[in-house]
């Protein structure tokens, strides 16, 4: 049996068991991809919190420079270095979305 889920549910399931992982913006940014991949796939997600936690992550441009040594001058600005994280995301393949202050991204 399967249920569909509405984005106040699937927030809401975040907000009881892993309230900090993803701001609300992040939040729907993810929903609305793993919406897109459902629809593009034909297979189904199941909302388990914990695994896409797992999976998926939301943080600034430049913590995920840092994670992933994601080198830019510091004497650029912020625009710059964030298109240079926002490519390489791009390039890897694990894009979800753009929010603000950072992105959503499928880790690796």
């Amino acid at each position: 049996m399967k249920q569909t889920v509405h984005f106040q549910d699937f927030e809401h399931a975040f907000e009881q068991i892993r309230p900090d992982n993803f701001t609300s913006d992040g939040l729907m940014c993810l929903f609305e991809y793993l919406e897109e991949c459902e629809k593009d796939t034909g297979e189904e997600y199941e909302l388990d919190v914990i695994a896409l936690c797992c999976d998926f992550s939301e943080d600034s441009w430049q913590s995920i420079a840092e994670a992933y040594s994601i080198e830019y001058d510091e004497n650029e600005n912020d625009d710059e270095g964030q298109e240079k994280v926002k490519e390489y995301l791009i390039n890897q393949g694990v894009f979800v979305g753009e929010v603000s202050g950072g992105f959503v991204y499928r880790q690796h």
